[in-house]
């Protein structure tokens, strides 16, 4: 089963992608931005709690939940945010981390601080 995801819940994509794609009992995440309410949040903490809601939103579409995530990847305008991701994030991975690959990039659509993807188990 191959299955295109579009969240409700989610801002729309910003070009010609789906939010992710549910594989047979993975799900695929494209990078989610740290948009709520149809505006980029104005710090990195607005951003990455909004990056890390929209993630669980398109999970939760495709029949998954963050604690079902067995690998991130985090895109960060700046690595000097690197700490202060780090807690916020781990206000959503409380246990049983996901493998975790987190870098620097040179720009991030839209001027965001953070994007972050995903790939999840189904039960």
């Amino acid at each position: 089963m191959k299955k295109p995801l579009i969240s409700p819940k989610c801002p729309a994509a910003i070009g010609p992608y789906s939010h992710g794609y549910r594989c047979d009992n993975l799900v695929i995440t494209s990078g989610q931005l740290g948009i709520a309410d149809g505006k980029l949040g104005a710090t990195i903490q607005e951003q990455t709690h909004a990056a890390l809601t929209n993630l669980k939103n398109t999970l939760e579409e495709g029949g998954s939940k963050l604690e079902n995530v067995i690998k991130t990847t985090v895109f960060l305008a700046d690595i000097a945010d690197f700490a202060e991701v780090n807690k916020i994030y781990a206000e959503y991975f409380t246990s049983n981390y996901p493998a975790r690959t987190c870098l620097q990039v040179a720009k991030i659509p839209m001027g965001a601080l953070i994007e972050i993807e995903a790939i999840a188990y189904v039960d």
